[in-house]
Parts: C-alpha cells; structure tokens; sequence
C-alpha cells in the first residue's frame, strides 16, 4: 500500500524546508511553498549551487510571520510579515529562463539576508497576480508554477532513498532532495512511471517527467558542506542521457479536482488512477 509519509515546503526557495502533517494544495504547489526568493543586484535568483550557506537559514512560522533563524546563530531570527501591504515595489525576477514579476518586502531584509549571505540580495514575494506558466513542453493549459525549479510539486519513495543508500558509503536523508511529498511502500522508483493519481479522497494530480537533478543533493542541509555524493553513485544507474533523475515533478490535476483547494496529510493512501 502506497501512503503519504512525509509533507515539506520550502517558503523562501534555496532555504530549508518545514515539515508539516498536513498541507493545502493550490494551483501553483503547495500553500506558501517557494512564494519567497533572493534575488541579486539584478533581480536573477539565488541558489545553493552557488551559495550553498543558504541551507543554514531555517523557516517557520510563528503567527503571522515567516520567521527564519541561521542553525548556526550567528545573526538574531528575522520576522517577515506573511500579510504584506499593497503598495510595495514591483520588479521583474529571473528564475532560470522565466522572467515574472514580484514585489519587493523591504530594505531591512535585504540587508539581513545580505549580511549573512556575504552578497547583495534582495527578498521579493510572488503575488497572486503573478501566472509563471509550467514549461510548455509538459504543461497542460491554465498549470502554473511558484518560484520552484519549473514544477509545482516533487513526489519521492522512501525505497527509492533506501536503494540509493544501499550504495553508498555514507547513507544521506531524504532532505538532500528537497521533495515536496513523500511516500512509503511500492517499489525503489516506481514513481518515474506514475501518471495520474490521487491522494486520500480529494487530491488529484498529474505526473509530468523524472526530476532531472543538479549538484544540490550533494550539500549537507545541516552544515552547509558540499561533496560528490550522492550523484557520484547515482550517475552510475540512474543517469538518462545527460541527466541524472530522483523523484518525480508533479502537477495539481485540475481537471479531476473539484474544489479550488485540496487537502493532503500524512498517513492519506495513494491510488494510481
């Protein structure tokens, strides 16, 4: 039996992730996940693949605030509002090959981000207003995306985090792969074949394609340190061409789902349709 063990978002893309025991699915992924990005000087985002201490800011949310503390204390938490006036700045962001628009939260986080990062940054918020489409390619119409890679959710296996491990030396968590929702039971990857599928009574989604991985999985979320593993062992069986693949990039199904929200929390049953 296929069910849902593990539920993360990621508020501020590139920082670490929250773990939750239930979430609202929504168009873009889920609630609150990548709405926050750094952008540099000239509004192109901000990744571990080239700032790797990002993973040493932890979120959560405390009230009406999304708070963020360094794991190694060197800097005081820093509160951002989640309810943001609507008189802020609009800029053009960068994610990758998508420009969209974004507003900018304030000066004072700027430079709190700025001053732990070692580089000018900027903290911008995607509203509402903002559509970035999902990569046409593998898109059905009306599918958008928040600030995340190019798909609204990632799906993992346990047992395929435990036949990685099996190969290496040193075991890594499942944090290294930054995915959105993760199952127990069914086979070591199974998900790469998935299609459509529900998930508990009211969450339909839609596989697209494997997730092609970058050097990510190597940076230890805890430390901040980068590596070869695991994508030294993994090139050596789960390489396709040029990429090599862990996970399965998702999208909210919303021709099936009846209701503008979804809900999903863990211990829900997983149905391949």
């Amino acid at each position: 039996m296929l069910k849902l063990s593990g539920i993360f978002i990621y508020p501020i893309k590139g920082l670490g992730g929250i773990g939750l025991q239930k979430s609202t699915v929504e168009r873009r992924g889920l609630r609150w996940d990548r709405r926050w990005l750094l952008v540099d000087e000239k509004g192109k985002f901000l990744t571990q693949r080239s700032h790797p201490k990002m993973a040493l800011l932890q979120p959560s949310f405390e009230e009406e605030y999304l708070v963020i503390k360094p794991k190694d204390g060197s800097l005081e938490s820093l509160s951002i509002p989640t309810q943001l006036p609507d008189n802020l700045e609009h800029i053009s962001v960068t994610v990758w090959k998508d420009t969209c628009e974004a507003v900018l939260i304030g000066k004072k986080y700027n430079q709190w981000f700025s001053t732990f990062l070692n580089i000018d940054c900027r903290l911008v918020f995607m509203p509402d207003s903002t559509h970035r489409a999902v990569d046409p390619i593998y898109a059905k119409e009306g599918e958008i995306v928040s600030f995340a890679d190019g798909y609204p959710i990632l799906i993992a296996g346990e047992r395929s985090l435990a036949d990685l491990n099996k190969r290496l030396e040193m075991p890594v968590p499942m944090n290294r792969f930054r995915p959105n929702l993760v199952f127990s039971g069914g086979e070591p990857f199974e998900e790469d074949t998935w299609g459509y599928f529900k998930i508990g009574d009211e969450a339909f989604f839609r596989g697209t394609k494997p997730c092609a991985r970058c050097q990510v999985p190597t940076i230890d979320q805890d430390t901040g340190e980068m590596g070869k593993e695991p994508m030294k062992t993994m090139n050596t069986f789960r390489r396709k061409g040029k990429k090599v693949l862990f996970g399965l990039n998702v999208c909210w199904d919303l021709e099936h789902s009846k209701e503008v929200f979804s809900e999903v929390k863990i211990g829900d049953q997983i149905e391949i349709l």
